[in-house]
């Protein structure tokens, strides 16, 4: 049977022009600095770009009155046809960017550099893997030992290693949740994993059609590697294959070309984004990891990693910043001259996913961080060494196995489609954090392995908060909830310094359990955990130890030490926010004229900030850490430890900066 391989499409050569470019415009009729009216016709524009889904999803992140950005007016028509009436053939048009994409003579950029609305021209950059990345092929016919789930064939395994099946075995398996795909086309109504998959929309970038199969003149091997990614994701054939988010539905974009090896245009990858997000896309997911150039010319360096220098990069952002939840591939080059994660893998809030095996070891090839800018990267790990997916090239029921982090993506982005779909007013904000903590290396991240092993178990166990008019309401579901005793789950809070207040929850008799808090002052820190007993009699807390934490007024859960109000009887209180992103306050009491020194530490005991070194003022002292070292860098994403030496003692306590 013929294998199949995931890094690299071997093709004939086929000659591409190089004069594609990118027309950035001045304006768009109004000037950035405008503020925007709901009666304003640009407003109303760009508003009717937006389905119900994507507006929606908006008004959970952005203030109601301001779910229209300047980004999001569409370019100005009189420009667009200055440059249509110069024969200029628009590729793609990037409201989020003020630009339009075209083929350039030299003899049009001279024109085009005359028109008065034209800031810049740019190349746009062709990206392409490294053929390097090349991991061997795997057989066919390989036979694994976790075949006793005979539901799910040979897909078992990699979905196991992310707590998947419990889930589904539950009646969480995406649904309402959209996912959006960017890869190299796709097969889907020639797989039997596929066929009847809910897909509400598909464009093909490469040649501007609603096709995303192959075309005429395309490269037989188009299709292929998206097939297999979005089988993994959303694939479905009883005792063959079942993937991680399989009732989620679609959006599919074919921003690849495949006829020089395997690339894509800048411009169709930010195009695609901004298309699927009016569309109304919950999860964007793609398997795009690149850093070299079809003209080395103007291939990206590490410098360029920092999250806001690609276009790529960018728009994942502006994205994200719209409420989508991102996902990308962390790259293939663990184990080459390159080692750190590609583009859009650097983006600020993009979730960039490395591959382990299914031992849960790092695979030599997942590529590494940090970025240029020193955040941690990749963010979470997934299994992505001998995953199973469709092989369409063999076959309608045809299947393989392939590596690299582009087959662990479509299971971790399967994973927040499952948070999604039971808990579908998270935020991204929200959903991404709940990935994060509760991933296996949360409390030690490093540039190997990022937060850890994501868990879609463990994602959905961990409490989350929803917000109505100001009422917050703590959810929780156990999965273990069938040997809980009937009302013996409880609920202990308190605010600050209070005493714990225990309460029964309510039950929806399903899964779901919730509480309403009462009605607090904002910035109050809530502290809480659980108990309940089980039908043997054995009692449980969670967390075990610890509490889970948030600040009243915002909706994102820690787990920690309880936070507190500071009193004369703690000398050294609990930062806040924590985990946190710009910057931490820390308080400590003194009795007045003593010498006090606040140092920062990393992982490893090395100082990295002096916060405070001076003689401090009776009461409560407060500094603020803006998570840069005494030498103006920005530090490194990850668990810092503040120490306090005052009045011959030393106080301690850990903060995790994340970025």
């Amino acid at each position: 049977m013929k294998k199949i391989i995931l890094f690299i499409l071997l093709v004939a050569p086929f000659a591409f022009s190089q004069n594609k470019y990118l027309i950035y415009l001045k304006d768009k009729g109004i000037s950035p600095t405008n503020a925007l009216n709901k009666s304003d016709a640009l407003y109303k524009e760009a508003l009717s770009q937006l389905s119900a889904k994507a507006i929606e999803r908006r008004e959970k992140v952005m203030p109601a009155n301001q779910i229209i950005t300047y980004e999001d007016i569409p370019i100005k028509k009189d420009y667009i046809t200055q440059l249509e009436n110069l024969g200029i053939k628009i590729e793609n048009k990037l409201n989020w960017f003020n630009a339009v994409s075209a083929y350039l003579t030299d003899a049009q950029i001279n024109k085009i550099n005359e028109l008065p609305f034209v800031k810049e021209i740019d190349p746009v950059r062709i990206l392409k893997y490294n053929p390097e990345n090349i991991v061997e092929k795997q057989q066919l016919n390989k036979i694994e030992s976790y075949t006793s789930q005979a539901d799910y064939g040979l897909s078992y395994g990699q979905l196991k290693l992310s707590d998947i099946p419990i889930v589904h075995s539950k009646g969480i398996n995406g649904q309402g949740v959209i996912i959006g795909i960017l890869d190299n086309g796709f097969h889907w109504r020639d797989h039997e994993s596929l066929i009847n998959k809910k897909v509400i929309g598909e464009y093909n970038f490469v040649f501007h059609d609603s096709s995303t199969e192959p075309q005429p003149g395309d490269s037989p091997e188009s299709g292929l590697h998206g097939t297999y990614v979005f089988s993994i994701l959303g694939g479905f054939k009883d005792s063959s294959m079942i993937g991680a988010a399989y009732n989620a539905s679609f959006i599919l974009a074919k921003t690849e070309d495949d006829r020089s090896e395997s690339h894509i245009e800048e411009d169709n990858y930010a195009a695609a984004l901004e298309w699927m997000e009016g569309l109304g896309v919950d999860i964007t997911t793609s398997s795009l990891g690149y850093n070299i150039f079809d003209d080395t010319t103007y291939s990206y360096t590490y410098k360029d990693m920092d999250g806001k220098t690609t276009i790529c990069a960018k728009a994942v952002e502006l994205a994200f910043q719209r409420g989508v939840l991102t996902f990308t591939a962390a790259g293939n080059e663990g184990n080459t001259s390159w080692r750190y994660v590609d583009t859009p893998a650097d983006g600020l809030h993009i979730i960039a996913v490395g591959a382990v095996d299914a031992n849960n070891n790092v695979a030599a090839f997942s590529s590494r961080g940090p970025t240029y800018d020193g955040r941690i990267k990749p963010d979470l790990v997934a299994q992505g060494v001998d995953v199973y997916g469709a092989a369409v090239v063999d076959g309608f029921s045809s299947y393989g196995y392939n590596s690299g982090t582009s087959a662990a993506t479509p299971i971790a982005s399967g994973c927040g489609a499952l948070l999604l779909s039971v808990y579908p007013y998270l935020t991204n904000v929200q959903a991404r954090n709940i990935l994060l903590e509760t991933a296996d290396n949360y409390s030690t991240p490093n540039n190997d392995r990022g937060y850890g092993l994501i868990s879609a178990e463990k994602a959905i166990e961990y409490p989350n908060l929803s917000d109505s008019s100001n009422n917050f309401k703590i959810n929780k579901i156990f999965f273990s909830q069938s040997r809980i005793q009937k009302g013996s789950a409880e609920i202990h809070y308190s605010n600050t310094d209070s005493d714990f207040i225990s309460s029964n929850f309510s039950y929806d008799g399903s899964l779901k359990y919730n509480f309403t808090l009462p009605q607090m002052s904002n910035g109050q820190f809530v502290n809480f955990y659980f108990t309940y007993t089980d039908t043997l009699g054995n009692n449980f807390r969670e967390p075990s130890s610890e509490f889970y934490s948030f600040k009243y007024g915002q909706l994102d859960i820690t787990t920690g030490s309880p936070q507190k109000s500071i009193t004369i009887n703690n000398v050294l209180s609990n930062n806040y926010p924590n985990p946190f992103s710009t910057s931490t306050n820390i308080s400590f009491v003194s009795q007045g004229n003593e010498i006090a020194r606040l140092i920062v530490v990393d992982a490893i005991g090395q100082t990295v900030k002096i916060l405070f070194n001076g003689v401090a003022v009776s009461g409560i002292n407060t500094v603020t850490w803006n998570g840069k070292s005494d030498r103006g860098i920005k530090c490194a994403s990850g668990v810092y430890y503040y120490i306090l030496t005052l009045g011959g003692k030393n106080y301690g306590n850990k903060m995790v900066l994340l970025k």
